[in-house]
């Protein structure tokens, strides 16, 4: 299973392919459009939010609510489009001069990218740019139905933002207060104070990042393998998190705490419980070990850099003049670590259901569901 996906921060739409979808997965179109919803929502987004109202359009790979086996085409259109037709059309009289950068932003992928393709910064910015995401959500949103419908949960809260950390916990209703916080935060105190600091940063013209966490519950033993290092689960879920945008870090279960513990605190002692079969006594491996999924849930943690454009911003080169001058602004927000979490969670679902076919090698959706319920049932049954 594949995906591409084609498109520009200002061009007319965002484009997506899905290749190796079984045949027969539910797809729901509204839980796409719900999911790219929240990717727009929460404290900190900037202007553009206000314009576009993300909408998906299954264009081919999906009949009366089914995948066909087919390649599914997607399309999310740009509703700024229509102020920007003239700089960003094909066509050979594209204003190319009103809208040029060539004061690239640190921070940004717009030096690299011009000095790599020889070419003015727009033409980098706009395919850089985190409007790319909506696609990857929308993709990740139909692998994430599939693996719904096999009894995987994936969910996501914030843990931090502009060195504010929330207090968490997986008792009570810590998991219902995440899912009604503008913050996805369960720790009301935190969440104020995140909402104080967004405030300082707007008026002094900054930006925040934050910390960010993923976990994957349902998931059997055996996703991934540890005999070839790009066929390891964990190197492919780093891979797909990293590659969202202003992401720098990410770790698994203890992290980096486990440098500072002995190896007695940091392995989970193996256990066994007849019905259930082997498990773990703690989760400090984030529930991947060599490669593998152990069947302990996989949490995973990322670290979101502050967003590269200030509104007080700093120096930089002209690429023509070579003097020393402001970096470009282009309209951003001033935090989007909610946001970046709903990309997370998507991009995961996507390598996750990636390993589930790699392991159900399957056509169709009810053969991969006879294949995971007969490989959990001899789980149980397994004898050496």
């Amino acid at each position: 299973m594949r995906f591409l996906t084609a498109g520009e921060s200002h061009g007319q739409k965002l484009v997506g392919i899905i290749e190796g979808l079984p045949s027969g997965v539910k797809i729901s179109k509204e839980q796409v459009d719900k999911a790219l919803r929240k990717r727009q929502q929460g404290p900190g987004r900037g202007g553009r939010m206000a314009i576009e109202q993300d909408e998906v359009q299954l264009v081919s790979g999906v009949r009366g609510g089914l995948s066909t086996g087919a390649p599914i085409a997607l399309e999310i259109l740009n509703r700024d489009w229509e102020n920007w037709e003239k700089i960003m059309t094909w066509r050979e009289e594209a204003d190319l001069e009103s809208r040029r950068v060539m004061t690239p932003r640190p921070g940004h992928a717009d030096l690299s990218g011009a000095l790599k393709y020889r070419t003015e910064v727009r033409n980098i910015l706009e395919r850089a740019s985190a409007r790319e995401t909506a696609m990857r959500v929308a993709i990740g949103s139909i692998a994430r139905q599939m693996l719904t419908t096999l009894g995987v949960e994936i969910k996501g809260h914030v843990l931090a933002v502009g060195g504010v950390h929330a207090k968490c916990t997986d008792e009570g209703d810590y998991w219902q207060r995440v899912r009604q916080s503008e913050w996805s935060v369960g720790d009301p105190f935190a969440e104020q104070q995140m909402g104080e600091r967004l405030i300082l940063a707007r008026e002094q013209g900054e930006s925040l990042g934050g910390l960010l966490e993923v976990q994957v519950h349902h998931v059997p033993v055996g996703l991934g393998s540890h005999v070839q290092w790009d066929r390891k689960l964990d190197g492919k879920i780093a891979q797909a998190v990293l590659s969202v945008q202003a992401m720098k870090g990410i770790s698994f279960g203890l992290g980096f705490e486990a440098a500072d513990r002995v190896g007695s605190k940091v392995h989970d002692q193996i256990c066994y419980k007849k019905g259930q079969g082997f498990g773990r006594a703690s989760n400090h491996a984030g529930g991947i070990e060599g490669g593998m999924s152990n069947g302990e849930p996989i949490i995973l943690q990322a670290v979101m850099k502050p967003i590269p454009t200030l509104y007080q911003p700093l120096n930089t080169v002209h690429l023509v003049t070579k003097e020393v001058v402001k970096a470009s602004v282009e309209r951003s927000d001033i935090c989007a670590v909610p946001a970046a979490l709903v990309v997370l969670e998507h991009v995961v679902a996507w390598v996750i259901a990636e390993a589930v076919l790699e392991k159900f090698t399957a056509d169709s959706f009810s053969e991969l569901q006879t294949a995971w319920e007969e490989y959990e049932k001899n789980l149980l049954q397994i004898e050496f």
